[in-house]
Order: C-alpha cells, then sequence, then structure tokens
C-alpha cells in the first residue's frame, strides 16, 4: 500500500516537511485567551456548561494539553482537543510494498469531521480551531456540551454525569475503547494532574474523588461482552480490540485494510523483528484509527502511557501494516506505544517501558526472536524497500526512547560480550549525561530542553567543528534536528571501528567513515561480537537494500516477481560492517481481501542475504557480493 503518509504532530524541518510528509508550512497557533490556557479552558467550560474538570481531563487524555504547533496528528487531529479534520489528510505507506491507496474520509462518520461540527457550533471557520489554542478548546467544550444533551439531555453540574458525553468524544467505533477512554479521563479526574507545555504554560487539574454515573451512557451501544483473549503474559492488563479487516470496495478485492492474513510463523515467514513505535497520537485515538479501514494501517499492540495497559489489535499470526517496509513487516510485530517522539519522557513512563518489555520478552521466547539491538529494532531503523522510499522512513520512538534501559529491563543488557572483538563496538552512552544540543523546526527552528538522548553524533572527521554526517539519502548536510537520523549511531547499534585518533573512533557508516567522540575508546561504546563482512575481492562497491527479496526464478506462475532494487548506498572495497543473521530470501504474496489465509502464497528463494548495522537504519547485502572477514 502506498497510501499517502499520515501526518503526525511532529512537524518536521523545512525539508522533511516539504519532501517527506507534503503539508504546507503552518504559522505557530495563536496562545489562549489570557496568555494561558488554564484559562482558556475556565472560560470555555463557563462558557458552555461543561464541568471544567472534565473538559480538562479529556483533553488531557487527547493531547497531555500540548497545541503541537497547529500540526495534526497521525489521525488529524488538532490542538488540545485533538479535533480531527480529514479532508486534507495523507496517509503513510504503513504496508510498504508499492501498491496505492487514497484516504478517502467518510462523510457519514462524524468520527472524522470533529473540528468541522465544532466550528459550525462556534460559527467559526474550521481552520481558526486549527490555530487558536482557545478557540480549539471552545470547540471541544461544544461538542461535549452537544454530546451531553445527546446522552442524558442536558448539561448537568455534576462532573459524574458526563460519562456517556466522554465516551460519544472519544470517537471509537469500538463500545470498549469508548468507555476505556471514559475510565481513562475519570480516572484523571481523581488523581488530578498538572504539567508545563512544551511552550511554558503551566495547567493544573485539582483531584477529585468523582465517581461517574456510568449509566448516563445508557444510550450508547455497549461493549460486547465475548471477549476474544490477548496474546500476552500472565498478570499484564491486555485486552484484544480487533483493528479493521474489512473489503472497502466490493469491485477491487485490493481495496482493503488495515492488515494481511496469515499463518505465522506455521506458513514460513518466520517472526524474526519486533519493531518499537511510538503513536504521535494517543492511545484512544491510536485505537480507533486502526479500526478504520480507511487508514490502511495498524500494529500488533498498542500501549498506553499512564499505566502501561496493551490492546492487542492484530494477532501475531497475521501481518500489521505498521514498519512501511513489506519484507519488515511479513517478518515482525509491530508495537505501538503512546507518545510523541520529540517529546520524550512526557510520555515515555517507566510503567510503559516495564509493560512493554514483559510484553517483547514474552513475543521474544515464544517466537523465537534473539534479543539484540538488530532484532529488537525501532521504526527508525527500518529501511526504506526501495531509494524513493529511504528519505521518508518513520524516525519514531526518537532520540529520547532508552535503549539501554529498555533492553535490561528485557532481560538483555547492553554489556561488553563474552568474546568480543575489540574493533567492534556497541553504541552506549551513558543515559544520565549524555544530553547532545537537538533542535526541531515546526516550522521554525528551535532549541530542545536538554534531555538524555540515546545517540551520538557522528562527523567526516575527528573534530567538534568538522562538518556532521550527510547521508546520501537525505538532502542537505547533517544537522541537529531531532528527525535527522542521518548523522545519529544509536545505543545498541554495532559497527566496525576504523580508526581512531585522539578521543575520536572512525567507524564504516553508511558507506562513509564517520568519527564519534569516544574518550578512552570505551566512554560511548563497549565491545561487541558479530560477524564481519567486506565486499569480496575483485568488486569495487557493492549495492545495499532495504528488503530480503527473492530471485525472479523462484516465483510460481501467476505471480510477477518483485524487482530486486538497491537503495543509494554502496559498500566500497575494504569497508567491514556488522552482520548479525544470514537468511534465505522470501516474500509473501497476498495482494488481495479473502477470509482464507491459503489464498496467499509464501514464495522462497536460493539466494542469501545478510542483514547488518548500516547506518541509523538496518539493511541487507547479497551474501554472494561478500566474504566474512577471519579474525
Amino acid at each position: 500500500m502506498i497510501a499517502m503518509r499520515r501526518l503526525r504532530w511532529l512537524s518536521l524541518c523545512c525539508f522533511v516537511l516539504a519532501c517527506v510528509l507534503g503539508v504546507s508550512l503552518l504559522a505557530p497557533p495563536a496562545r489562549a485567551a489570557g496568555d494561558t490556557l488554564q484559562t482558556a479552558f475556565a472560560q470555555a467550560a463557563r462558557e458552555f456548561g461543561v464541568p471544567p474538570a472534565v473538559l480538562l481531563a479529556v483533553s488531557y487524555n487527547e493531547s497531555r494539553w500540548e497545541t503541537h504547533h497547529g500540526q495534526p496528528s497521525t489521525a488529524g487531529g488538532y490542538g488540545p482537543m485533538h479535533l480531527v479534520d480529514l479532508s486534507n489528510a495523507r496517509l503513510d505507506d504503513a504496508r510498504g510494498d508499492g501498491s496505492v491507496h487514497m484516504l478517502k474520509p467518510n462523510p457519514n462518520d462524524p468520527a472524522q469531521q470533529t473540528l468541522a461540527t465544532a466550528a459550525a457550533l462556534l460559527g467559526v471557520k474550521p481552520d481558526v480551531l486549527k490555530q487558536d489554542a482557545a478557540q480549539n478548546i471552545r470547540g471541544g467544550a461544544a461538542l461535549l456540551a452537544q454530546y451531553a444533551r445527546d446522552t442524558v439531555g442536558g448539561t448537568p453540574a455534576d462532573p459524574a454525569q458526563w460519562y456517556g458525553a466522554v465516551a460519544k468524544y472519544s470517537a471509537s467505533s469500538d463500545p470498549e475503547a469508548a468507555f476505556s477512554f471514559a475510565d481513562d479521563v475519570y480516572a484523571t479526574i481523581r488523581q488530578g494532574a498538572g504539567r508545563t507545555t512544551s511552550d511554558g504554560q503551566q495547567v493544573t487539574l485539582a483531584a477529585s474523588p468523582v465517581q461517574p454515573n456510568v449509566h448516563s451512557a445508557d444510550r450508547l451501544p455497549q461493549p460486547d461482552k465475548h471477549h476474544r483473549p490477548a496474546d500476552c503474559p500472565q498478570g499484564l492488563d491486555c485486552r484484544f480490540i480487533p483493528a479493521a479487516y474489512h473489503l472497502n470496495n466490493p469491485n477491487d478485492l485490493g481495496d482493503y485494510g488495515n492488515y494481511d492474513l496469515a499463518r505465522r510463523p506455521n506458513d514460513g515467514l518466520d517472526i524474526e523483528y519486533i519493531v518499537i513505535h511510538d503513536t504521535e497520537l494517543s492511545y484512544n485515538s491510536t485505537i480507533a484509527e486502526f479500526q478504520n479501514p480507511l487508514a490502511y494501517v495498524s500494529a500488533h499492540y498498542v500501549l498506553r502511557s499512564s499505566d502501561g495497559q496493551v490492546t492487542q489489535m492484530v494477532q501475531n499470526k497475521n501481518v500489521a501494516w505498521q514498519a512501511g517496509n513489506w519484507y519488515v513487516n511479513m517478518h515482525s510485530i509491530g508495537i505501538e506505544h503512546e507518545g510523541f517522539a520529540v517529546e520524550g519522557a512526557t510520555w515515555y513512563t517507566e510503567r510503559l517501558y516495564h509493560a512493554s518489555a514483559r510484553l517483547v520478552r514474552y513475543l521474544a521466547d515464544k517466537y523465537d526472536v534473539p534479543l539484540d539491538r538488530a532484532h529488537i529494532i525501532g521504526h527508525d531503523n527500518v529501511p526504506g524497500p526501495t531509494a524513493a522510499y529511504q528519505a521518508g522512513m518513520h524516525w519514531d520512538p526518537g532520540p529520547y526512547w532508552d535503549w539501554a534501559h529498555y533492553m535490561a529491563l528485557i532481560g538483555a543488557p547492553i554489556t561488553p560480550q563474552g568474546d568480543a572483538d575489540d574493533n567492534i563496538v556497541t553504541i552506549n552512552p551513558n543515559w544520565a549525561t549524555n544530553m547532545p544540543p537537538l533542535t526541531y523546526c515546526d516550522p521554525t527552528c528551535h532549541d530542545l530542553p536538554p534531555q538524555s538522548a540515546n545517540f551520538v553524533y557522528l562527523h567526516t572527521a575527528p573534530s567538534d567543528s568538522a562538518p556532521l554526517l550527510d547521508d546520501p539519502a537525505l538532502p542537505g548536510p547533517g544537522t541537529t534536528q531531532a528527525n535527522d537520523w542521518g548523522d545519529k549511531a544509536v545505543v545498541g547499534q554495532q559497527f566496525y571501528r576504523a580508526a581512531r585518533q585522539g578521543d575520536w573512533d572512525g567507524i564504516y557508516f553508511s558507506g562513509q567513515l564517520a568519527w564519534f567522540y569516544n574518550p578512552r575508546h570505551n566512554t560511548n561504546t563497549v565491545r561487541g561480537q558479530g560477524t564481519l563482512v567486506t565486499p569480496r575481492a575483485g568488486l569495487d562497491a557493492i549495492p545495499v537494500y532495504g528488503r530480503a527479496y527473492p530471485e525472479a526464478s523462484a516465483y510460481p506462475a501467476g505471480i510477477s516477481p518483485q524487482a530486486i532494487v538497491p537503495l543509494q548506498y554502496t559498500i566500497p572495497a575494504g569497508q567491514i560492517y556488522v552482520a548479525k543473521d544470514r537468511m534465505r530470501a522470501d516474500y509473501y504474496y497476498a495482494p488481495t481481501y479473502t477470509l482464507n489465509p491459503a489464498d496467499h502464497t509464501v514464495v522462497e528463494g536460493q539466494t542469501q542475504y545478510y542483514e547488518i548495522f548500516f547506518n541509523h537504519r538496518i539493511s541487507y547485502l547479497m551474501a554472494s557480493d561478500v566474504r566474512v572477514v577471519d579474525r
């Protein structure tokens, strides 16, 4: 599916906005009335008769009170109240196989047009609610008031009577998810909340012992009492809510969402990777998005930031459309974590880390996935399937995901390995003290507050004054922008140390010699181990691939062979990279909607590939192009 890339809260730097997302650059939104969001919430609550605690708690669970600089979420939601407008939204190529789908908003689904509905209630133009935080809050309050009239016939002063209105505000088509959102909102009211937003505004919700009247939701569809069990370890708060598997056009069996049926691993598709994502969206909104078959996106699991609750949405035997690379999707389980990459620790809580680590350890044990950073990967480590997609691949969970802590929780701490090679370095800066400068453009560029990060910068020479590395897939020189993945080596990745100069180490990275600061040659690294590969004798350079597809002769009659197309990189003779797997090529032919996975075909070839740590992303080399380096 080349569904067009979904918009993200993370409004990227100018070149990424233009080249990756294809959205217009928006001016920063106006601040709320009285220069404080707190005042805006109080005024809107009073104007529309919504209890302030309800309005604040709904917004907290949708956005943590953030404006996100007027940029839309992955589901097209704007502002602190996450008001949705899909009219100009574009989708990711989450399937990553080159087929094309267009987003077709359903005009009969009110959940897809809450921004327009709220604007009509206010009598203002919809764009005002995108850019003005106070108006956005007024729009959310107007919607909540309308939903209260729909559910209980009025706007009661007692916040306990708004449970049904809050559930309806969730915009979820699944009653269990809608009621779960309402439960979260009332838990926030009871616990209270307070934080300073990214633009420096302090917002507080005082704790209040409100017990909701669940009968205020009696007019809404009720949850099905017969639950499908989720595939989770014992003791984890886990439930199953199915993502959409739906034929969108009865005249086109190729127009369907949001995953493919399979029989993994019994059909020969081994599960080799677990992909770590962040949602760029609230927990409930992510669940709702995966239930929309016109979103053309899904993941196997979604985790909630506040307490680590897990919602499984795709059975692990099936192929979720989550990584933007069909080969990786074929062989992976995708886990979405509620959060926004550029906001880091605001969302990446200890409860989230612990719940996710328990789930990953369980899945790795069940499917025999190695517990290392070649197989437990971020979405930012997934390569583009071809050169055209490399620049636009995602960069979540981003620089603030604590990989060292996470791998330790999984039971695979990043430590020197027993028969480690001193020339193989594993990136491992100290989390507490590693706070490299980062900038962000949304659309105006600014410095991000200092925060622990998971990478080291790479330079073209052994000096801080040397330019940052320029990745061939990205326009312009390397930058300190958080979303610029071309000049950052991340915790757990392994590279061959080709040179040392003073306190600097040179590694082969992205087909180049890249330098990073590493005092004593072990401050930001530990010794690693792996198979070392280099271009075989007689080759000046070899191609690098984003997928490990079979040779044309492997495809049976009736199935067109997939092109074996290299990425825009080459590895020059003499460069050495760390390989973690040697695998035989395969391809899952699943072009259409079906109720029987036996209608699909696993094509297995004879071509052999190595998976390598190549740059910020993994890549693949043909085994016939390389030789193993003797040590």
